[in-house]
């Protein structure tokens, strides 16, 4: 067996099967969302084959099943980063495992800068689309014709009007929506760099979620990603993002994030 045959057989050990109708992947800081789910069993990242280590500080490194509001809903914990392990495809096992269990629906969080003077920490958007910076691709070296991925409509449009109705009965009035343009990390970027991103289209920056996109993409899920703003990108304003600001400002950007996602599955439905 492969990694991801492996890792569904553990899973099946501990009582975790499909189908789950969505399956939600936590940034930075973003963790404790998890604990909103009923009836939960927990499986350490570290059991599973192909699953990412825990490698940096806000992120879990657990995938929980469990319930929201009468969903059937799969939490991953922390991803893993391209500049962690130099692999864009790093996220590839935990991703073929949540399809193969049969789940319609992924949603992509992280935790993203702001290019934007009234795009405030703490406040949430909806990616509508990104720009690969980094020009690195997660199906490079896969064989078949099914790595010639259409990412015309990368992120659902239903899934997004779905969060955007979501939003507004959870009194979520700080929804943005913008195009989220993929740096490789570890290190912030610079003023110019942001100056460039600005010119080209972006409304927000980020060291995640490009790749799950295109991977989840080849294998058929339907995608949205939403960010937690948790700072100025540099040369914005004050703007001079590091690691801890991130984390600080993820943690209470979490509780917006977790009423947003109730009031979505409260309302969900079987498009």
């Amino acid at each position: 067996m492969d990694d991801t045959d492996t890792a569904l057989a553990a899973l099946a050990g501990r009582g975790i099967t499909g189908p789950f109708e969505t399956a939600v992947v936590l940034g930075t800081g973003l963790g404790t969302i998890a604990e909103a789910l009923e009836g939960a069993i927990a499986v350490p990242y570290g059991d599973l084959p192909g699953f990412p280590a825990a490698g940096v500080s806000g992120h879990g490194g657990r995938l929980v099943a469990g319930t929201w509001e009468g969903s059937r809903v799969l939490v991953l914990q922390g991803r893993s980063h391209y500049y962690e392990t130099g692999n864009p495809a790093a996220m590839r096992v935990p991703l073929e495992v949540v399809a193969r269990l049969g789940t319609h629906h992924l949603l992509l969080t992280n935790s993203a800068g702001s290019l934007h003077p009234d795009w405030y920490p703490g406040s949430m958007a909806l990616i509508s689309d990104h720009i690969n910076f980094s020009g690195l691709n997660p199906l490079v070296g896969m064989a078949g014709d099914d790595r010639f991925v259409p990412l015309a409509d990368a992120y659902d449009r239903h899934i997004r009007l779905r969060l955007k109705r979501a939003a507004v009965q959870a009194g979520v009035t700080a929804l943005r929506e913008g195009v989220y343009m993929w740096f490789s990390g570890p290190s912030f970027e610079t003023a110019a760099e942001v100056k460039m991103a600005k010119l080209l289209g972006a409304d927000l920056v980020g060291m995640s979620t490009v790749p799950e996109v295109i991977l989840a993409r080849r294998l058929g899920l339907r995608v949205a990603g939403l960010s937690v703003i948790t700072n100025f990108a540099t040369g914005i304003g004050s703007g001079n993002p590091s690691h801890g600001e991130t984390k600080e400002v993820a943690l209470g950007g979490s509780i917006g994030l977790k009423r947003l996602l109730r009031s979505y599955f409260r309302a969900r439905d079987d498009a």
